[in-house]
């Protein structure tokens, strides 16, 4: 049975697509990754600061402003380690994703409680565009682990 050559890809250019979605998805993770771990400093460190700029809603606490910043690492540094360890890629872009999903639906309940009150809107939906993105990336990392095509930043499989 014949194949018609417009129904499949020569195999450069297959192997050049999957390497252009794989250097994404790496890009993704390490913007992510310094996103999370950049965001947990700035809590942890300067957190009234975080509060005036980022993320003023109701009452000011320091402490769960750096409990946050805890959870914020912890997916950082698990975002950092999936770029030497692709099998942890799929793992942690999910929980990126639903943590995201989450942190959107609580911005969305508290939309009216920020000041200046346009705050409460842009918080909301850039989680939200932000959450679609990492679901996309998600989407693209899967599909690459499944064809087996992940590699890590500086080569390594694991």
């Amino acid at each position: 049975m014949a194949v018609h050559p417009r129904t499949r890809r020569p195999p450069a250019r297959a192997a050049a697509r999957a390497a252009l979605r794989n250097d994404v998805v790496i890009a993704g993770i390490a913007l992510l990754a310094a996103y999370d771990l950049a965001l947990a400093v700035f809590m942890a460190a300067w957190p009234h600061a975080f509060y005036v700029h980022v993320g003023p809603f109701g009452l000011r606490n320091d402490h769960y402003i750096r409990d946050t910043a805890t959870f914020n690492a912890a997916v950082g540094v698990g975002l950092a380690l999936a770029l030497r360890r692709p099998s942890w890629r799929v793992p942690m872009l999910a929980i990126t994703t639903l943590q995201f999903a989450l942190h959107s639906i609580n911005h969305l309940v508290d939309i009216d409680k920020a000041y200046p009150a346009w705050n409460g809107y842009f918080d909301f939906f850039s989680l939200a565009v932000a959450t679609i993105a990492i679901a996309g990336l998600l989407r693209v990392a899967r599909g690459d682990a499944e064809a087996g095509a992940g590699r890590s930043w500086k080569g390594a499989n694991r």
